[in-house]
């Protein structure tokens, strides 16, 4: 494929052009309750020609190999016309380069694994908990996606990249009389189906935790100081602090991109926060960005210092700073977007018993359930949390969100825990679905924040 995409490339009138194809095919099982509710496998392909011509850049999605050339002739045509439309012309920060062929090393192929037997594994986990009279139901799902991606560029790029991910995800729904508590659940990863056997615990745990917040009492809202999990504070750090650290979101708000000015202090001097998607075994892992550049590991915020940011090559011309490998595109259809890899906490010297003890009165706040952003406010659900007095875990409390101001937010981060986690299956919708976005933490004390009942 490589070849065919030079040979279209060849005669490209741009000052740069490139051209991905991807053969993507997903296999997927769901139940709802005990009822079998899809199963079934696909397989699409398609390509992506992007081209710089006239000082601007445009792309154009296309599925037949012969309409090559047509897609290559209408993405410079249209690149010049957004070119002649826009006061700063387009360029692109200069990379070196790569010819390589990349597959991750997989522990058990999940396109090797009959599908009569990814059924019988999901059917196992979501039998766990419908064994207990009080779960009025489940909703499971498995799916296993593969995306082969071959990259070429006007400027020699050679680059061959097979993503593989693998997750079971489900939502497990307690009820008794009136009252309906639910949990999420998630297990899977990039490297195997490995990832997704044995997980019988996991089920088991997550069964109990929606069975005991049958019998808790509603939070009493207020503002609390509480130490965040590694999955909330995981979600805090993406959703919150992450997306503007994408380049391509600040660029265009001038206050925001003031504010977000690199050596600028925006934490507490504990607080350290990374995008690094070099980390094997791991769920947002890849090798290559559908510009063909390598990813980097990228420090956002060192000891509270904002010391980078998350960039496209045209960002990067833009800011007048490094690429960093982090323009993916959800599959075939869409050109590539700036997008989060691996992002998270770093870890600190504390143990969870020792950030609980400094907490002394308070909430333990677990497990993100869904949130939103608005400019630098911020408002997640939780889906547990614990009364904490005199530093000791107490009773549950349920029906929990908790919002604050970034910036206020991560002044107030105090104590960062020693420990470290990150998601099983992961996702975020900026204008695309990626299924590899990852994040994650060690447990974190916070103070001040405001928790109300959901």
């Amino acid at each position: 494929m490589l070849d065919t995409l030079k040979k279209f490339l060849a005669g490209v009138d741009a000052d740069y052009a490139d051209l991905r194809h991807e053969l993507k095919k997903v296999t997927a099982v769901s139940f709802s309750g005990k009822e079998l509710t899809g199963i079934g496998s696909n397989a699409t392909d398609g390509f992506v020609a992007r081209a710089l011509a006239g000082g601007g850049l445009a792309s154009v999605a296309f599925t037949k190999e012969a309409d090559a050339p047509k897609a290559l002739a209408a993405a410079v045509e249209n690149a010049r016309l957004i070119g002649r439309n826009i006061k700063k012309p387009v360029t692109l920060a200069p990379v070196e380069a790569v010819k390589d062929s990349f597959a991750p090393p997989l522990r058990e192929d999940p396109r090797k694994v009959p599908m009569e037997e990814k059924l019988e594994l999901l059917r196992r986990y979501n039998a766990i908990p419908l064994g207990h009279a009080q779960i009025a139901s489940t909703a499971m799902a498995y799916a296993d996606s593969t995306r082969e991606r071959a990259f070429a560029s006007t400027e020699g790029h050679e680059v061959r990249e097979t993503l593989v991910t693998t997750r079971v995800v489900g939502e497990i729904i307690a009820r008794e009389g009136s009252l309906s508590q639910n949990v999420r659940v998630a297990v899977g990863g990039s490297q195997g189906f490995h990832h997704v056997r044995g997980q019988e615990e996991a089920f088991e745990a997550r069964t109990k935790i929606a069975l005991d917040l049958l019998k808790a009492e509603p939070v009493c809202g207020g503002t609390y100081d509480c130490v965040l999990n590694p999955s909330l504070a995981g979600v805090f750090a993406h959703e919150a602090f992450g997306h503007f650290s994408e380049a391509d979101i600040v660029e265009t708000l001038p206050a925001m991109r003031e504010r977000m000015r690199l050596g600028s202090r925006l934490g507490s001097e504990v607080l350290s926060i990374t995008d690094d998607a070099t980390m094997p075994d791991q769920l947002g892992f890849y090798k290559y960005d559908d510009e063909g550049v390598p990813v980097r590991r990228r420090a956002l915020l060192e000891n509270g210092v904002l010391t980078g940011r998350l960039h496209s090559r045209r960002t990067a011309a833009e800011f007048g700073e490094p690429v960093s490998g982090h323009t993916v595109a959800e599959d075939f259809r869409f050109a590539p977007i700036v997008r989060m890899g691996t992002i998270f906490i770093e870890r600190g010297p504390h143990t969870l018993e020792a950030l609980l003890e400094t907490l002394g009165t308070g909430l333990f706040v677990l497990d993100a359930k869904g949130g939103q952003t608005a400019g630098e406010d911020f408002s997640f659900g939780a889906q547990y949390g614990y009364e904490v007095r005199g530093g000791r875990k107490g009773r549950m409390v349920r029906d929990l969100n908790v919002s604050g101001n970034l910036y206020r937010t991560l002044m107030a981060v105090t104590a960062v825990g020693s420990d470290f986690d990150l998601a099983k299956a992961g996702g975020c919708g900026k204008g695309q679905t990626n299924i590899r976005s990852c994040h994650g933490a060690p447990h974190v004390l916070i103070k001040n924040l405001v928790v109300g009942g959901a």
